[in-house]
């Protein structure tokens, strides 16, 4: 079960976490630290939810633990509201989804 540690009724900042981590162990930690701050799942690298500004500094730290010395990215981007609103997204469902 996840915890999530950020109390959903704050307010907080549209943030997107992207990462690309090789070792399979540290990747796990990452999904779980973004999932346990309240993130849902954009596609299967990147994680999106709004963060208030301290849960987005405790996010980093746990972030920067997880990767440890392991080669990887991890980008956090702390966005605005209207390019949520004004982004276009294009999707299409495949026949095998």
């Amino acid at each position: 079960m996840v915890k999530v540690i950020q109390d959903e009724r704050k307010a907080g900042q549209p943030t997107l976490v992207l990462y690309d981590v090789q070792d399979d162990k540290r990747r796990t930690k990452v999904m779980n630290a973004c999932k346990d701050y309240g993130l849902a799942r954009w596609q299967y690298s990147a994680y999106q939810g709004k963060l208030t500004h301290a849960a987005r500094r405790e996010l980093e730290t746990r972030l920067e633990k997880a990767l440890g010395d392991s080669g990887g990215l991890i980008a956090i981007l702390q966005l605005e509201q209207w390019q949520i609103d004004d982004a276009t997204i294009i999707f299409q469902e495949g026949e095998d989804d």
